[in-house]
């Protein structure tokens, strides 16, 4: 046992260090070398969990919906929840940011793939949910909109990288969320929303991360 919680320990090393490499040079700039140096393991080490550097990215990516949040009374809360820490972590977690510049890569993506599928599915069961409670206006289709959410983050996330480093992507995605929710949510909702700058930082700290699957 002892052994085998040694190897996941060592697979999220590698994977945070090439998240790290990742956020900072992109996917093709990156090397194996670079990672290896970051992660300070051996070769052998990085090999016995990933064979190649699309392994890696795959890794990555299947990391970017690794923390469950509070349940909230209100289901769309839960949904801003969502958005508002993704938000906070692209600031202080390079695993979300590697997330992020791998899916938003038009090359790199067609070899490992995008987290964007992963965002659509979790908005989308959060959305069924509230729709089914009546939280959401009648004309909502949850699966429309969990893909507008996701596309319309993205390009705030975006924006806010390229303009200030990222520094105000939290006030963004509160604009955006305060903009997009009253074409969503029932009156009665609404008002009881909370989609504040700071949301993110307050419900990152009672996240819980999804345990990772011990290694036969």
């Amino acid at each position: 046992m002892a052994q085998q919680e040694r190897a996941v320990r060592t697979r999220r090393a590698v994977l945070e260090a090439a998240a790290a490499v990742f956020a900072e040079h992109g996917y093709t700039a990156a090397t194996v070398a670079d990672i290896l140096k970051t992660a300070g393991v051996t070769k052998g080490a990085l090999y016995f969990h990933f064979d190649s550097k699309e392994a890696l990215a795959k890794g990555v990516l299947e990391l970017q919906t690794d923390q469950a949040l509070p349940e909230q009374e209100i289901k769309l809360q839960e949904l801003i929840d969502v958005a508002m820490s993704v938000a906070y972590r692209l600031v202080h977690e390079p695993l979300l940011r590697a997330g992020a510049r791998l899916s938003a890569d038009p090359i790199g993506r067609r070899h490992y793939g995008s987290a964007w599928p992963l965002w659509v599915d979790m908005l989308t069961d959060i959305l069924t949910v509230a729709h089914q409670r009546g939280e959401t206006l009648a004309h909502v289709v949850p699966r429309e909109v969990a893909e507008m959410v996701v596309s319309s983050f993205n390009g705030v996330q975006l924006y806010a990288q390229l303009e200030t480093d990222l520094n105000d992507v939290e006030y963004r995605a509160s604009v955006l969320l305060k903009h997009l929710l009253p074409s969503i949510a029932s009156p009665a909702v609404l008002m009881r929303l909370d989609v504040a700058p700071d949301r993110g930082a307050r419900i990152a700290r009672e996240a819980v991360p999804v345990p990772a699957p011990i290694p036969a």
